[in-house]
């Protein structure tokens, strides 16, 4: 099977491939039976497994959400040898004080890296909260780790990084379906990517690409021909696994990636 490539991210060593959270914790972007498909399938064992195999093919970081679920797989996960980095997505709102306990849960539960959820920079974006925006971020460096922001949309990155806030990295979507936030449904459009990858090119800082699939909407292979032909050199990608789908999944993506990269 070829080697991942990794890169310094951030000053941490990071494949350019990590694995995401999302189908653990039952988001399937697709339909509610297909949450609870993923949901059923990942069992904290499954989760556990899933995680042991991509270390064991190359992978040496993924992506979850912080909350008392993950927070309780990952301790048992390390308890028993696991060693891969966990990059922490902190939910919540823009209140100061609920935002900065969800903060400080992430780094206390062990993230080496953290960042905002994707709603949190639209909603700030949507505002033009340039304060409120700059006040989650400051919340988030005391943390003592590299802070990110996600978000759904091209523009919303665009804003933040102009802000020139103290962040570290930009977690880019590559379909805008912030829709679904907003309580409108999932959309994801085609037209989309290329604005996402231009995006990419403009933040000089290392970027995170998400969604790259559209959620399970795109082929594999191509949609990680054109995100590693898209992004920097030092980026990388975010995909979800779901094993109910397909066993060999997490072997089958690192093989495609090891391949494109030339790892």
């Amino acid at each position: 099977m070829p080697s991942l490539p990794h890169v310094n991210f951030c000053g941490l060593d990071i494949t350019r491939l990590i694995v995401g959270g999302n189908p653990f914790s039952g988001f399937s972007h697709q339909s509610p039976e297909r949450d609870r498909e993923m949901l059923d399938y990942y069992t904290v064992a499954q989760i556990k497994e899933t995680l042991a195999r991509a270390e064991a093919a190359g992978v040496n970081t993924t992506i979850m959400r912080s909350d008392a679920h993950i927070h309780r797989m990952l301790r048992e996960y390390y308890i028993e040898g696991g060693e891969i980095q966990w990059i922490a997505q902190v939910p919540g709102d823009r209140s100061s004080a609920d935002f900065r306990v969800d903060a400080r849960k992430a780094v206390g539960a062990g993230a080496v890296a953290a960042y905002l959820h994707g709603g949190l920079l639209d909603a700030c974006y949507a505002d033009r909260d340039a304060e409120g925006f700059a006040r989650l971020v400051e919340i988030m460096r005391e943390g003592g780790v590299p802070v990110g922001t996600a978000g759904h949309s091209p523009a919303g990155h665009l804003w933040a990084y102009e802000l020139d806030l103290p962040l570290d990295f930009h977690v880019v979507c590559f379909y805008n379906c912030g829709s679904l936030h907003d309580g409108k449904g999932e959309k994801f459009q085609e037209s989309d990517p290329p604005h996402a990858i231009e995006t990419i090119q403009r933040i000089e800082k290392p970027c995170i690409a998400y969604k790259i699939m559209a959620a399970g909407r795109v082929e594999p292979r191509a949609a990680f021909e054109r995100a590693f032909a898209g992004i920097k050199p030092g980026d990388v990608v975010n995909v979800g696994i779901h094993r109910g789908d397909k066993d060999d999944m997490v072997e089958e993506n690192v093989r495609m990636v090891g391949e494109i990269t030339g790892g």
